[in-house]
């Protein structure tokens, strides 16, 4: 049984029945049978259903939105937004799709040769909870206008959304087994994986499940695409404008009630700004209100799930017990739901839980250095690489620093945030492959050589009589 859980309330919303094995095998098969007749289709021809995708979306953004904040617990305004970003994704692919996957010629007199775009086949798509529609859309957007079929296997506490991506998909006139929500649980993924009707599989979640899927697809040589868990340096150096850089490190580390892998998480200050920095920053945690995610005042709702609230805690504990300052929050308050009191820690170095591990929820490390080197150096002390931001007034310095961090993304001046437009993704232990942009549409394809050469008779000249 597959439980839906409101993180508000601790109550149960709703619950569905697996999908059978026959369900599944069925399923596998319509989307292979599908796929080849999508896959026939010009990108031109695709493009329309994208564009019905926005249309529904829109549409039900109201219902939907709800439909996130009741099974996973962030702010309502948010809700509406991520549905308005997949709208956008779905339009940007729309109109892009077609030049991304132009035919690229390669001139030479004697022959003609490109580097032409195939699809793949049926990708699986194992997607979290923290942005259920989102998260799927971005990827299915370029997916489906390069040809090819889907498979949905959605984080458990939200089959509401699950399914609810399934009516958008049927809406938008999505051909009949081109795409699939399954209701399986994570035990039958494998098999899943291993079953040839998969050509590929992308994953968003934690960094010790991309290291289990990315072992079981790489034994079936199988294409993949990871995002996965992060720590994000949040670098403020002597020169920035700290009431800017502190009112933007609110939202960065707060939306979502801090459950993104592209949060920031560690803010690593200079010295000389320190104390300014952290006085800002807690004046506009102070200013969040806590409380009813569907109440559109509220920008702090629960925690998705009672565990989560537990493991964020603990964290908090050692990090305090190895010496870190607790400057705000530090406490699971008490109310009905998984609530987690918005925390800053100060004084916090390599060797604590805040530093060394990904903290996913309202909880932000603060990092005191010495210089920009320091920062740097601090920066890249981790095993994530997803995203990170740097906030000076010196551009041209930024620039340089920019390119010494490890990470898919780097933000000057602002907040690391996904794009349609945007190639996104990680490095070391946050995944590999991209996301969105150009490079998002090109992941799940065949990139393949077609070489001619001149035309040559290949029968002898008949001799006249």
């Amino acid at each position: 049984m597959i439980v839906s859980i409101n993180p508000t309330s601790g109550e149960e919303i709703a619950s569905f029945e697996e999908h059978s094995a026959a369900e599944v095998d069925s399923a596998l098969t319509a989307a292979v049978r599908a796929q080849r007749a999508w896959r026939a289709r010009s990108v031109e021809d695709r493009v329309p259903l994208l564009r019905q995708m926005a249309v529904v979306l829109r549409k039900e953004k109201t219902r939907y939105a709800r439909l996130i904040t009741q099974e996973m617990g962030k702010p309502l305004v948010e809700s509406e937004a991520e549905i308005e970003k997949c709208a956008w994704n779905c339009d940007f692919y729309a109109e892009n799709a077609p030049r991304f996957l132009a035919d690229e010629f390669i001139e030479s007199s004697a022959t003609e040769s490109a580097a032409v775009f195939d699809p793949l086949g049926v990708v699986l798509a194992i997607m979290p909870w923290n942005y259920p529609f989102w998260q799927f859309f971005r990827f299915a957007a370029p997916a489906l206008a390069a040809g090819n079929g889907a498979i949905l296997k959605h984080a458990n506490n939200v089959p509401q959304c699950a399914l609810a991506i399934e009516e958008v998909m049927t809406a938008a006139g999505c051909p009949d087994g081109l795409f699939r929500t399954l209701m399986i649980q994570p035990d039958r993924v494998a098999g899943l994986i291993a079953d040839d009707r998969i050509a590929a599989v992308t994953l968003t979640g934690s960094t010790q499940v991309g290291a289990i899927v990315a072992a079981q697809a790489g034994k079936a040589l199988k294409k993949q695409v990871l995002e996965l868990g992060g720590s994000d340096p949040f670098v403020v150096l002597a020169d920035a404008n700290v009431e800017a850089a502190a009112a933007v490190a609110v939202k960065a580390r707060f939306i979502n009630v801090g459950q993104s892998c592209v949060n920031a998480k560690r803010f690593i200050v200079e010295e000389g700004v320190a104390d300014a920095f952290v006085q800002a920053f807690r004046r506009g945690v102070e200013r969040l209100k806590i409380g009813d995610p569907l109440d559109a005042e509220t920008s702090i709702g629960p925690l998705a799930r009672a565990n989560l609230r537990a493991a964020l805690h603990e964290q908090v504990e050692r990090s305090l017990a190895a010496g870190a300052r607790l400057e705000i929050g530090g406490q699971p308050i008490e109310r009905p739901g998984y609530y987690y009191a918005p925390t800053i820690l100060d004084h916090v170095t390599p060797g604590m839980a805040a530093f060394d591990e990904e903290t996913f929820g309202p909880v932000a490390a603060i990092v005191r250095v010495e210089n920009a080197d320091e920062a740097i150096m601090l920066a890249n002390q981790t095993e994530y690489g997803l995203g990170a931001a740097i906030w000076t007034s010196d551009l041209g310095r930024a620039r340089q620093l920019a390119r010494r961090i490890d990470a898919g993304a780097v933000f000057i001046n602002g907040m690391v945030a996904s794009d349609p437009r945007l190639p996104f993704g990680g490095i070391k232990r946050s995944g590999y492959g991209r996301e969105l942009g150009v490079c998002g549409i090109r992941e799940f394809v065949n990139i393949k050589t077609v070489w001619i050469g001149p035309a040559r008779n290949s029968a002898p000249a008949s001799k006249s009589e």
